[in-house]
């Protein structure tokens, strides 16, 4: 068996080195698994907030021996004129290996997984470029129409399922038995781009945040789409707000968590305002360190109650143990 691995790990090593970097987004290297991905959750996509900005859809993805939910965002597109084929999970030769994600003139083969809002296993009918705007189609994406105009309907390409699949790997026990189809095929021999810095930013966020992790939310995540990348801030409020409302959070820990966040915000705004409105990448990496605490920390507050349920319990027992030692019963 680990001859076999080894072997693996050659031809991946040769494939990386053969394939052109402008395609290489398409092979996924050293990213596999003997445990498939769990179902994709449901959730409701966030409203497009500047025109020009293209749906990617969350994803599961692999880190810390344990499965992380990446959020769906928006995200500026490299240039004018490129699409978004998601990445996917595929199982192969008793493993999945995810394929990642990649930017290019068409949508490439994504598995069939049915990730909605216009990716429902085959192409993309969100929306298309009309020259060098994009054109939004408001019958299955989010748009605020008040901000932005270049919109249109086309509701033939809803496909009315009552029962929607939420398989999120092809191939193997349980999985989706799609094909590539001609356009596709024809779609992956293009040049790709590979994800932005954006969006490389942003999964990396999510591995950091462990409500992601399908170890704590069970398939659930809380976040599961969000606007913009690197909204942090934003995500942190809810978090608290919605622990303070469920009293997972009490006032004092909601307060604590409250002023934290006030702090990292006032000294991101103190360094955009002394540098011209950017911040250095020592800066964003101090930012980062510190709502990586702070997220921690919520998370602690969040779930102390059940371990100071534990700690009761263990005190209550430790209490009428040593109450019948002093009066055992005769």
């Amino acid at each position: 068996m680990r001859r076999l691995f080894s072997i693996r790990a050659l031809f991946l090593a040769l494939l990386v080195f053969l394939v052109p970097a402008v395609s290489r987004a398409q092979v996924s290297v050293g990213v596999s698994v003997r445990v498939g991905p769990p179902a994709l959750p449901v959730y409701e996509q966030p409203p497009c907030p500047v025109e020009g900005y293209l749906w990617t859809p969350g994803y599961w993805a692999y880190g810390h021996k344990v499965y992380y939910w990446v959020p769906g965002v928006w995200v500026a597109p490299p240039r004018v004129g490129l699409l978004w084929t998601p990445g996917y999970w595929g199982w192969n030769e008793g493993v999945y290996v995810f394929h990642a994600g990649y930017w290019g003139p068409h949508i490439g083969f994504y598995g069939g997984v049915n990730y909605g809002f216009g990716y429902n296993g085959v192409g993309f009918v969100g929306g298309e470029w009309r020259g060098g705007r994009f054109a939004y189609n408001t019958a299955v994406v989010n748009v605020n129409t008040t901000v932005i105009h270049n919109t249109y309907v086309n509701k033939t390409v809803i496909v009315n399922n009552r029962t929607v699949n939420r398989t999120s790997f092809s191939g193997g026990p349980g999985g989706l038995a799609a094909r590539p189809t001609r356009g596709e095929m024809a779609a992956s021999r293009e040049s790709h781009i590979r994800p932005t810095a954006e969006q490389a930013s942003h999964e990396h966020l999510a591995s950091a945040n462990r409500e992601n992790f399908a170890s704590e939310n069970h398939g659930k995540p809380a976040t599961a789409a969000m606007s913009r990348v690197n909204t942090r801030e934003v995500n942190q409020q809810g978090r608290i707000a919605k622990g303070a409302n469920s009293g997972q959070l009490n006032s004092r820990e909601a307060g604590h968590a409250e002023n934290r966040e006030a702090k990292i915000n006032h000294e991101v705004r103190s360094d955009r305002a002394s540098n011209g409105g950017k911040l250095t990448q020592h800066e964003r990496a101090q930012v980062n360190h510190q709502q990586n605490n702070a997220s921690k920390q919520i998370y602690d507050d969040t779930h102390n109650a059940k371990t100071d349920h534990a700690v009761q319990q263990h005190n209550t027992a430790a209490k009428s143990d040593h109450a019948q030692s002093e009066h055992p019963h005769h």
